[in-house]
């Protein structure tokens, strides 16, 4: 009896071939696109994990100093002492084209050295410690470094993430221009016994145990929260095709349900049954959501490693590798979806009387009650979204509001679109349009978790376009006011960057220079600048709050800038102090906008900083030239200075640069936005073609008044572009609102800036536009059926029995 009712529930979907194929496409794009987001999140996370690994961070405690390097004086110490210490110098250089973390380690000492890949000539100890030593990099690294000048052998490793270099930690001293520095000494196991304590040798160094250093994975955790949200956000638009589709089956089949358990099948066995089908029809889609979540992530990978980069200096691979985990999470998130879209089928089965009628009800129907509850239960959901915000701090909060927000108006939609109807019905004139309204709102019921999945689909792309554009506006502009400089230059070392600030001074109008340093900032890791206060910054420099004698107190060493990420994360405003290095307290003067920077920065007088700090680099310079001249200086700085290419950029090469990391940034947002509105339109037009059949006894006698079928076909197509413009309509509020929120309350609270809102018009009118031709397009199927059906079937609506 199981095999016999197991196989008579799938006879529907052959004889329902197109539903069939609506389930599992739907059920297999909202996998589909939740995968990819996983898949990409794995990845990136797996480098993460790999890159602490390799550099020790994961496994070993590690001594650092809260006044920066630690002197390699204090590390030949602790091994006098005894203790068993391996010493890491790291830090971002360019080799050649290419911005990499160059890691320098005492391989003699190092815990987890590199292994060259297979079918390498074996390395000797006289290239590694002799001449001018070897550097190990991931092979696609290696691949890009390749051709560079003036660089040592490049070795390939798998055991090294990409985008890191390593090597001997002498080499790495000379490449980072920081001789005699230390950024950390891994404490590894296994240590003598008698040993003086490490606080009584080195009572300024810090020990902190494995896993507890500021990683890659704590600081992109914002920028991956982003995209498992998008993620979310597509599965759910892709869910309410699978519902109505799922929710039109049970009741097409509720004649044999009844026939099912009149031949003595319990309902308790038929749930079973019913949920082993969907448990089948899940893997199917499940395995078909992963191939293309893996296509779609692959696609993508590149630029999210990019912008990673990009951003925030992390080390990401290019190349997907399919991993267990988001494989898993694929298949579970397909079988939950099907879960949820056919637990109401099934609770309402297990209620169902034995004799109770075979007819089909309204599809996915709402009933007026009905539609108010949705209503309520969106308020409901509204208010608590604003609820979260209000009483919780950090970024789930945000998340909360957005979700109340777009779930909150979904619920609404219907009781809003039906208001709506019925006025335009009230206000109708003649028999046929007051027809064409009521017939619409007849049919809203059916129609309505299509045109949820749209208005969700039209918010995010109004609201992540709006944020995306304010982004772009904002951050042109920050360009133009920080890269103010025509000619910014970075020598080879000190003593080359006083020589061309010489050179400088004698061929061009100013001369700028920009030194920085690392240290401690309110506790943490941050950067210090020098400025030499001139009109150039004055006039331009982005500044958000200051005192009115900013200038004159970053001069006389009276007062620092700090930037917007540091002033939100610890609260520091102009007025209060805030601790540099061990032994410094300076008062904020101002506050700037430092968008793309997820570090602590604070930038101060140049003598100051001269005067307060030891060592300080000279490398980075920037002069004031006229523009028609900027060419001919680059030529004479080249002419003078050996200067590797891409020392000298004027400020149109900066720019350059800065856009293609921004266009980077947000390509996966924009796809996901694509994609997501590809779905939503998919769920219209399933929903009409499933619907259609069901619309004959609607259509038959307006057509045996005289109505024809070309005419009918036309009023279906307008039919389905109204809809789609009044949800248009809706979207846009909701969507504005979703933008405030990404902008003032998500964007602040993961990357510690906010930014203003501009208002783009035209890019409504667009999706307006393309929400209309969505509707038209997913019409077109059905007005064509309509228009071609026989004029007997339409006779025979009126044999049958209704």
């Amino acid at each position: 009896m199981n095999v016999a009712g197991f196989m008579a529930l799938l006879s529907h979907w052959r004889r329902q071939p197109v539903q069939l194929l609506t389930l599992l496409v739907g059920l297999a794009l909202a996998t589909g696109l939740w995968s990819a987001v996983q898949a990409i999140n794995a990845e990136a996370r797996a480098s993460y994990a790999a890159a602490d690994a390799q550099l020790g961070r994961a496994d070993y405690p590690a001594l650092t100093s809260a006044r920066g390097p630690i002197a390699r004086d204090t590390y030949v110490a602790l091994r006098r002492a005894g203790w068993k210490l391996a010493p890491v110098l790291e830090g971002r250089v360019r080799l050649g084209e290419e911005r990499v973390t160059l890691v320098g380690v005492d391989f003699l000492s190092y815990p987890v050295p590199p292994e060259a890949e297979p079918g390498t000539p074996d390395i000797t100890p006289e290239q590694v410690f002799a001449g001018p030593s070897v550097l190990f990099a991931a092979p696609e690294t290696a691949a890009r470094l390749a051709g560079a000048p003036q660089l040592p052998p490049l070795v390939r490793s798998h055991d090294l993430p990409a985008g890191i270099v390593m090597t001997d930690i002498a080499v790495a001293e000379r490449r980072l221009d920081r001789p005699g520095e230390i950024d950390r000494i891994l404490v590894l196991p296994d240590q003598p016994m008698g040993l003086v304590p490490l606080a009584d040798l080195a009572p300024d160094l810090t020990l902190s145990p494995p896993r507890q250093h500021a990683d890659m994975g704590q600081l992109t955790n914002s920028f991956h929260l982003n995209l498992t949200a998008f993620g979310l956000l597509a599965f759910v638009v892709g869910l309410f095709i699978v519902h109505g589709t799922v929710g039109l089956a049970f009741e097409q089949r509720r004649a044999m349900f009844r026939t099912l358990r009149a031949l003595g099948l319990p309902v308790s066995r038929l749930m079973v049954l019913l949920l082993a089908e969907l448990g089948l029809i899940a893997l199917v889609a499940g395995a078909l959501g992963l191939v293309l979540g893996y296509v779609v992530a692959a696609a993508l990978l590149p630029d999210v490693a990019a912008t990673l980069r990009g951003l925030y200096g992390a080390s990401v691979s290019g190349s997907l590798t399919l991993r267990p985990l988001w494989a898993i999470s694929g298949l579970a998130i397909a079988a939950l979806g099907a879960g949820v879209a056919g637990a109401q089928g099934i609770w309402q089965l297990r209620s169902m009387p034995l004799l109770a009628g075979g007819q089909i009800r309204v599809w996915a129907g709402l009933s007026a009650q009905h539609a108010r509850l949705l209503a309520g239960a969106g308020a409901a959901l509204l208010l608590a979204g604003l609820g979260a915000f209000r009483l919780f701090p950090g970024l789930i909060a945000g998340f909360a509001l957005m979700a109340g927000i777009m779930l909150g108006a979904a619920l609404m939609l219907p009781v809003l679109l039906d208001a709506a109807l019925a006025l335009a019905l009230r206000r109708a004139r003649g028999p046929l349009a007051q027809w064409f309204w009521a017939d619409m709102r007849a049919q809203l019921p059916g129609l309505s978790l299509a045109l949820m999945a749209l208005l969700l689909a039209l918010a995010a792309n109004i609201g992540v376009g709006t944020m995306v554009s304010s982004f772009r506006l904002t951050f042109v502009d920050w360009l133009d006011q920080r890269l103010t400089a025509e000619l910014y230059v970075t020598a080879r070392n000190d003593e080359q960057g006083v020589a061309i600030e010489r050179w400088l001074a004698d061929h061009t109008d100013r001369v700028l220079p920009i030194p920085g340093i690392e240290t401690r900032v309110a506790g943490r890791k941050g950067e210090v600048f020098g400025m030499r206060v001139d009109d150039t910054y004055r006039d331009n420099w982005p500044l958000i709050a200051a005192m009115p004698d900013l200038w004159e107190r970053l001069e006389s060493g009276a007062g620092v800038m700090i930037n917007e990420q540091l002033a939100r994360r610890e609260n520091i405003w102009p007025g209060t102090r805030i601790t540099i290095g061990p032994d410094w307290s300076p008062r904020v003067a101002g506050v700037y906008a430092d968008y793309g920077n997820p570090e602590g920065q604070v930038v101060v007088g140049l003598d100051t900083l001269r005067s307060r700090f030891d060592d300080v680099p000279r490398r980075a310079l920037s002069a004031r030239v006229a523009p028609d001249r900027v060419a001919e200086v680059i030529r004479g700085i080249h002419d003078s200075f050996d200067l590797p290419a891409g020392a000298v950029i004027d400020q149109s090469g900066v720019k350059a640069r800065s856009l293609g990391i921004f266009e980077k940034t947000f390509v996966i947002t924009g796809t996901l936005n694509v994609l997501t509105l590809g779905v939503a339109a998919f769920a219209i037009l399933t929903s009409l073609l499933t619907l259609w059949r069901m619309r004959l006894p609607h259509l038959a006698p307006v057509w045996a008044l005289g109505v024809t079928r070309r005419r009918l076909a036309v009023l279906e197509i307008l039919r389905s572009a109204a809809l789609s413009g009044m949800v248009a309509l809706i979207a846009l509020p909701l969507g504005l609102a979703l933008a405030w929120v990404l902008l003032a309350v998500i964007n602040t609270r993961a990357f510690g800036w906010r930014l203003p809102m501009y208002l783009f018009p035209g890019q409504w009118l667009l999706l307006g536009a393309l929400a209309i031709l969505a509707g038209v397009l997913a019409a077109v199927l059905p007005a064509h059926r309509l228009q071609r059906i026989p004029p007997a079937d339409l006779v025979k609506v009126f044999a049958n029995e209704r």
